[in-house]
């Protein structure tokens, strides 16, 4: 199977690279020091959406900015103690790839998303982050914003995502899909293609753009 686009628009976290422990490090945290019970929390889902919706839905309005400001502090220190790594196949799906024909779109904050890409050596030309939409996934401005920036057509992008939400924004965009299975079973996962992760898959880099091969 193949599929063929101008550009490629990739999640980071539970996509290029994970930071599942972190994440579930900081937010316990997090929400110990905000006085959120065990069973409170557990009712909220955290991957793929920005700290601020996650905040607001478990916080008054009037704590949310302090509160995703701590919650971006708590990660951002916690990268240089095992909080990120990177998934299988990302640095060499990445490396074929041409720097102006693909874009990191995160629920992430810019501060939080270059720290983990920094750390695992991943130096993407284009990034988007929660500070730069107003909507974040499953809404589709992400990935409208990411075209955009790389000045193609949606309907030629690509998106590559390991979240429900994530994949919803990607579709809503016009966009197709390839979803990872590494945060997810492949049976939650609605998609073009699923596949375990990015080591499944290869790019073919041509003149009329980037063809997306299956492995084998």
């Amino acid at each position: 199977m193949r599929i063929h686009a101008r550009a490629l628009l990739f999640d980071n976290d539970g996509t290029l690279v994970s930071s599942l422990e972190s994440v579930g490090r900081c937010w316990t945290r997090w929400a110990e020091e905000y006085g959120i019970t065990a069973e409170r929390f557990a009712g909220v889902e955290l991957h793929g959406r920005t700290a601020a919706e996650i905040a607001a839905d478990l916080l008054p309005a009037d704590l949310v900015p302090h509160a995703v400001a701590r919650i971006e502090q708590l990660e951002v220190e916690d990268v240089p103690n095992g909080g990120v790594r990177l998934l299988p196949g990302t640095g060499d799906f990445l490396g074929a790839l041409p720097a102006d024909r693909w874009a990191v779109v995160t629920s992430a904050t810019r501060r939080l998303a270059e720290a983990r890409l920094d750390a695992v050596g991943v130096l993407p030309k284009n990034l988007v982050a929660a500070d730069d939409v107003t909507r974040g996934k499953p809404d589709p401005e992400p990935y409208l914003l990411g075209a955009r920036i790389l000045g193609v057509d949606p309907a030629d992008c690509v998106v590559f995502e390991d979240a429900p939400a994530g994949l919803r924004a990607g579709r809503a965009a016009g966009m197709r899909t390839v979803a990872l299975a590494t945060t997810h079973a492949p049976a939650e996962l609605d998609a073009d293609l699923v596949v375990t992760d990015l080591s499944a898959l290869s790019p073919l880099v041509t003149d009329a753009g980037i063809e997306i091969v299956v492995r084998g």
